[in-house]
């Protein structure tokens, strides 16, 4: 899939063909960040796949500079992630524009950080998005925090910790990116990480919000719910669910989560 001018080339995707024709309706991931996004190929494929044989048309994508995309990571900018999405969104709406004139619906799906990305991406389609999101960040600040904070860890193993996180909030305010485990974060990618928010798009659809739990008497956050509220308050019709399952896009292990596979086709088929 091409990229827009000037944003490092094609982006890597996967097409997962719906079972039936016409197709039920089309999917576009959305991933999370870094490791997540490493930690949670496994239940995205299975899921996609899953998906695909309930009669969706499913569109994998690797943004700029992340798995098998062109670009370094570290040219990368929150704009291009955007612009990523609704790329992805209109290929696979054009793939399919039979299906959308007939009334199959257009879902982005997000897992975490991608359910930020997402939103805002849907705010600039130019067509009516549902979303699917998995456990969704509520702000990119406290995630950019958590990702800085990895740096900061291994400094103080070395006992060279001391004003670290001041030096690099400096830095990506002067314009100057950081290395963080690996990764050189553009500070475009973080103001606009910084800076975003699980806000809900003005042209109102459908939302399947699903939270993750190891245990099933696990309650929702007080923060979780208020959201939830704002979105029905603007018009969105929202369902939520909690699976019980491990948080796999941070464990050691790869691990699964069937419960989550089977509560998302069966809330997709039902929308």
């Amino acid at each position: 899939m091409d990229a827009q001018p000037g944003a490092g080339g094609k982006r890597f995707a996967i097409y997962h063909p719906p079972s039936v024709r016409p197709a039920v309706g089309l999917i576009v991931y959305v991933h999370p960040l870094c490791e997540e996004m490493n930690k949670s190929r496994r239940m995205v494929a299975l899921q996609s796949r899953a998906l695909a044989q309930a009669g969706f048309a499913v569109l994998q994508v690797d943004l700029h500079g992340c798995g098998d995309s062109s670009g370094d990571f570290g040219d990368a900018t929150w704009a291009d992630w955007v612009d990523d999405v609704t790329r992805a969104a209109r290929w696979l709406g054009d793939r399919h524009a039979l299906e959308l004139r007939e009334g199959a619906r257009l879902w982005l799906w997000g897992l975490r950080a991608g359910c930020l990305l997402l939103t805002q991406a849907a705010a600039q389609l130019d067509m009516q998005c549902h979303l699917l999101m998995w456990q969704p960040a509520l702000a990119g600040k406290l995630l950019l925090q958590q990702f800085l904070r990895l740096r900061l860890a291994a400094s103080m193993q070395g006992g060279q910790g001391k004003g670290l996180m001041q030096a690099m909030r400096q830095d990506l305010a002067a314009g100057r990116a950081v290395e963080v485990a690996g990764y050189r974060l553009h500070p475009e990618l973080a103001s606009g990480l910084e800076t975003a928010t699980l806000e809900p798009p003005e042209l109102a659809g459908r939302t399947v919000w699903i939270d993750i739990a190891a245990r099933a008497d696990v309650s929702t956050s007080s923060a979780s719910t208020q959201a939830m509220a704002h979105w029905r308050a603007a018009g969105w019709e929202l369902e939520h669910l909690q699976v019980q399952g491990p948080a796999f896009w941070q464990t050691t292990e790869i691990e699964d989560a069937p419960a989550l596979i089977q509560a998302t086709v069966a809330a997709l088929r039902t929308a």
